[in-house]
């Protein structure tokens, strides 16, 4: 008889689970991603102008704070 276990960790979240199970099995995933992002990034550039690029600063500024607040923390 097999057991199923629930996912642990981020692998338990509903929006990120799949990508977190998906970098436990293969790391290049990460790399898939980030030219994903920085695609559709380059496109809404192309198509809103600069804007597109401010809306993605600010929306880049909770996860700074957050990485400094982990950094000061150790």
């Amino acid at each position: 008889m097999t057991s199923i276990t629930a996912p642990q960790g981020l692998a338990a979240l509903p929006l990120i689970g799949f990508v977190a199970r998906d970098i436990g099995r293969d790391v290049n995933v990460i790399f898939y991603i980030l030219i994903i992002a920085i695609t559709a990034l380059v496109l809404a550039i192309k198509t809103w102008g600069v804007v597109a690029l401010a809306m993605t600063a600010l929306a880049m500024v909770p996860v700074m704070f957050v990485i400094l607040l982990l950094i000061t923390r150790g």
